[in-house]
């Protein structure tokens, strides 16, 4: 079981990755919107905002936020690390439930760029 500080190292690489992007995956990096990734396993929730094409992580909490971000993931430790390292494909993971996205739909057709 991925620990905080493995999830969190994997938020910033996330991060790194988006900040290095090209193209169209640059543009859809760039979208200002709060966000929010749910690491059940763990019972935390790490908050913060997607801006400049970054994602910066402002709090990590116990249990679900209070509030409702505009981007929602939620998973398992494990697999936001797997994610993260390419050794799990977002498409299947979302597809079998292991991932979760949520956001509004113009917002969900620009991340799509990112996966």
């Amino acid at each position: 079981m991925a620990t905080i500080e493995e999830c969190r190292a994997a938020l910033e690489k996330l991060s790194d990755n988006m900040g290095n992007a090209e193209g169209d995956v640059a543009t859809a990096a760039s979208m200002d919107r709060s966000v929010s990734c749910r690491i059940t396993d763990l019972d935390v929730t790490f908050v913060g905002r997607m801006a400049g094409g970054r994602i910066v992580v402002r709090d990590t909490i116990q249990g679900p936020p209070k509030e409702k971000a505009q981007i929602r993931l939620t998973m398992a430790g494990d697999d936001l690390v797997a994610l993260v390292n390419g050794e799990l494909n977002f498409a299947k993971a979302w597809g079998s439930g292991r991932v979760k996205l949520e956001a509004g739909l113009r917002d969900l057709l620009q991340l799509r760029k990112l996966l």
